[in-house]
């Protein structure tokens, strides 16, 4: 199992969602899931994990058991020397039983040109950082995800849902 998260914030709360999918073309979920909280951290700039991680370990306590791959809004690394990002945090708090493919919208300071994927048609690309597989590798999961656009179809999915689970 694949599981793409997403987290949103609203009104000091947050809210997180995660669709679980099989195989890297598809475009209809396996499975969904929401987490929600009221104990947000403030943001920090360089440390966003300290916001986003301790809600998406609430999400994960949900899932039957943990997947097999990750994929998450954001990055592994923030830099070329690796600096940790949300996903190395991630992959550090489920010690290392899951890999992490983050996959990011905009090029955060110090990002290697390795990392961006670009997808279809788009002249924009994604970046994509991962630890526990190749990142090559991780950047071809990518690619060949589902939808003719820059962003896949889960992913957009899986951003919806959070935007969308607010009670």
């Amino acid at each position: 199992m694949i599981l793409a998260v997403d987290v949103d914030y609203r009104e000091g709360k947050a809210v997180a969602a995660g669709i679980a999918f099989n195989d890297w073309e598809d475009h209809v979920p396996a499975n969904t899931f929401i987490a929600q909280t009221n104990q947000v951290e403030e943001y920090q700039p360089g440390e966003f994990y300290k916001r986003e991680l301790p809600i998406i370990l609430l999400l994960l306590e949900q899932l039957p058991q943990l997947p097999k791959i990750i994929i998450i809004d954001g990055y592994v690394y923030l830099d070329r020397h690796q600096k940790a990002g949300l996903g190395l945090h991630l992959y550090n708090a489920l010690n290392a039983q899951v890999a992490i493919i983050g996959v990011a919208k905009s090029r955060f300071q110090d990002i290697p040109s390795k990392t961006e994927v670009l997808r279809n048609d788009s002249n924009r690309p994604l970046f994509v950082t991962a630890i526990g597989i190749d990142e090559s590798e991780a950047r071809g999961c990518i690619q060949k995800m589902h939808g003719n656009h820059r962003l896949p179809t889960i992913l957009k999915a899986v951003d919806r849902l959070c935007r969308d689970s607010y009670l």
